[in-house]
């Protein structure tokens, strides 16, 4: 059986019996790489080796079977009666490293959430290190029907899995329809971009929902329009609209990478304000860039890696302060801008270039200044902008009218594509209606909008619930959680050590869990919880468990700020007073001095209900939401104000742990 999913797939009773030759010629012939020896030795090894320890095991093989949205493969899948056994090897190894326990873990996991025909079956991972001593096993299985691992030398595989099919009551496992199944990847912003900047297409990493237009559609219509806008010597700007985590930004990395090279006139490029995520980004492209060149035997060198990466993704800062310095125009002919809505206005921009740059006579929006940066171009230009709803969170962010006002302003012939969605009011709160003027020049495409978040590939309704719960719509909120509570677990807790503890035994394999809470919670530092403390997101979204400085520790607690536009497998949210219930509505507070303040402007008030959107909506699997328990002997910590917030995540039927 030929696929590209596996190198090499048999019954295992003919795999037994098949010349080691043939088996390694199979695997070679499917490999797309130089083969190394020590790859070729790893195979041959583990060809002979599985031989001796499946004789009289009935089932299927499969060797390096595919994980798209991990970019790895794994050593080997054999199917037997009704159960899955995810084997890693690791020829020469005398310990079970903590590493590689995790790396057969998270392939498990994969297998679970994003492999159709895997969803309901029972998989056990198994990790054999063929150098260490043999360990005593048992199984034991999470909700799931995962097994936590199994650790061995490979000497007692036939007897393992011997040992679990009497307790498996399952119809048997038809292979050729598990092979066949449906992969609905949904990869962390991190590893498609990683995967993205490999040259994996899209449509490999990214899931396809039926009934919306999904990011391979999505890519399409702007690719059509960026050619469209090439051939006929136009100059265009879309406008990308979307539920928070249905997929922009990995439609904009999507959309750098197609259309990216250094040395074609249509050199494209990621821009984006948020230096958190242009930073974590840049240094994971780097990290994996020198971690591939390595397992090529090629050299690797840091700087360079972190160069090239900020060819591709770079922070839009730095793009507009290189427009200040020269005349001519960008290198780019394509400009991806990430969270456009989120640019500022006339008055903070020129505040800005007054006070950092010196220049006292600057009257342009920062929408006008880049739109007019791109406009030096002679010959044809293609600006997208990613919009999301409800994101703005800081002082001088103007929302999406201001680029309307530029282009109605300043570049009349300038072509616009926008989704019809853009006259909804998540995009046009506290602003002026679009002038008809505008509405006349739009060009109205269904594609520029992506409907269905995938953040959460356990629940298409988190984001939704999100709303409801900041709208205080409480029939609502508690309709929609009942809907997904088994899938998506959300709980609430008085105790930080509870919330701490539900994390690390709900996290499986590398699962990423963290800290988070809003940047205006300044009385949650009796807890330890100290938002002004400024953490390095690098360090904190990339860096182990071993890393104090990573967000496994959960000593660090990351913000509204750290964390939009990136995302964790499971959060702990901690709630404080700046945005508590009153037992009706939310009542909004800023801490300044020694006591809290009431926010009387409307637009800081929808900055502070939009950090909460942001921090509510960052996990992909559950979370946690801490909320103390206050000190009436502290007026900055009255009992009050955590207790409504309490009662009334409650009342929506959220746990109490």
């Amino acid at each position: 059986m030929k696929s590209t999913r596996f190198y090499y797939s048999e019954p295992i009773h003919k795999f037994c019996n098949q010349d080691i030759s043939y088996i390694l010629g199979e695997l070679a012939r499917a490999h797309a790489f130089t083969l190394e020896q020590n790859q070729r030795n790893a195979w041959e090894f583990q060809i002979r080796a599985l031989r001796g320890w499946l004789q009289g095991v009935n089932g299927h093989i499969i060797f390096e079977y595919t994980i798209p949205r991990m970019g790895k493969r794994v050593d080997c899948i054999i199917i037997s009666e009704a159960v899955i056994f995810v084997v890693e090897f690791k020829v020469g190894a005398s310990k079970y490293e903590r590493q590689s326990i995790n790396q057969v873990v998270d392939y498990v996991l994969d297998l679970k959430n994003f492999h159709e025909k895997s969803h309901h079956k029972y998989i056990i991972p198994v990790l054999i290190c063929t150098e260490a001593k043999g360990t005593d096993w048992h199984f034991e299985f999470y909700e799931d029907r995962t097994a936590k691992p199994i650790l061995t030398n490979g000497s007692s595989l036939r007897d393992i899995i011997f040992d679990i099919m009497p307790s498996i009551k399952e119809e048997p496992i038809n292979v050729f329809e598990w092979i066949g199944s449906i992969y609905t990847p949904t990869p962390t912003i991190i590893e498609a971009a990683q995967l993205l900047y490999q040259n994996h297409r899209v449509e490999e990493i990214s899931r396809s929902d039926a009934g919306t237009f999904n990011l391979s559609q999505t890519t399409k219509t702007i690719s059509n329009i960026i050619q469209h806008s090439k051939t006929n010597h136009k100059k265009s700007i879309c406008f990308l609209t979307g539920v928070p985590g249905a997929g922009k930004t990995l439609a904009g990395l999507n959309i750098a990478n197609c259309w990216h090279g250094e040395e074609n006139s249509e050199h494209a490029v990621f821009l984006s304000g948020n230096g958190s995520l242009v930073d974590v980004l840049c240094e994971a492209l780097a990290k994996n860039d020198v971690t591939a060149s390595l397992e090529k035997g090629m050299g690797a060198n840091m700087s360079n890696s972190r160069r090239k990466a900020k060819t591709f993704i770079r922070n839009i800062h730095h793009f507009r302060d290189d427009g200040l310095e020269r005349s001519g125009p960008p290198l780019e002919h394509v400009v991806i801008f990430d969270e456009a809505q989120r640019a500022w206005d006339q008055k903070q921009t020129s505040s800005f270039m007054k006070n950092k740059k010196g220049i006292f006579s600057f009257n342009q929006s920062e929408p006008e200044f880049l739109i007019s940066l791109m406009d030096r171009h002679v010959d044809w230009a293609t600006i997208i902008c990613l919009v999301g709803e409800g994101q703005e969170i800081n002082t001088g962010e103007a929302g999406i009218q201001e680029w309307f006002n530029a282009l109605e302003k300043s570049f009349p012939n300038w072509s616009i594509y926008t989704s019809p969605k853009f006259s909804d009011h998540e995009y046009t709160s506290h602003q002026k209606e679009y002038s008809s003027y505008l509405v006349e020049r739009a060009n109205f495409v269904n594609g520029l909008h992506l409907a269905t978040s995938i953040r959460s590939f356990r629940s298409e309704n988190v984001a939704a619930f999100v709303e409801t719960i900041l709208n205080c719509d409480v029939n609502k909120a508690r309709q929609l959680y009942q809907e997904f509570e088994n899938d998506y677990p959300i709980v609430v807790t008085r105790c930080l050590e509870n919330a701490k503890n539900w994390l690390k035994l709900k996290a499986r394999g590398t699962e990423r869990y963290g800290l988070i809470a809003s940047s205006g919670a300044i009385r949650l530092k009796p807890h330890g919880i100290y938002v002004k403390n400024k953490i390095d997101p690098k360090n904190w979204f990339l860096n182990g468990e071993s890393d104090i400085r990573s967000s496994y520790y959960l000593e660090d607690v990351a913000t509204e700020f750290d964390v939009q536009g990136l995302e964790l497998d499971w959060t702990c949210l901690a709630w404080d007073a700046d945005l508590h219930h009153d037992g009706t509505n939310w009542i909004m507070k800023s801490f300044r001095g020694t006591s809290w303040q009431n926010i009387n402007d409307e637009s800081m008030k929808s900055y502070l209900k939009n950090s909460y959107r942001v921090l509510l909506s960052r996990a992909r699997q559950g979370m946690v939401i801490f909320i103390p328990k206050g000190d009436d002997s502290d007026r900055t910590r009255q009992t009050a104000f955590y207790d409504h917030t309490y009662n009334y995540l409650v009342s929506i039927g959220i746990k109490s742990i």
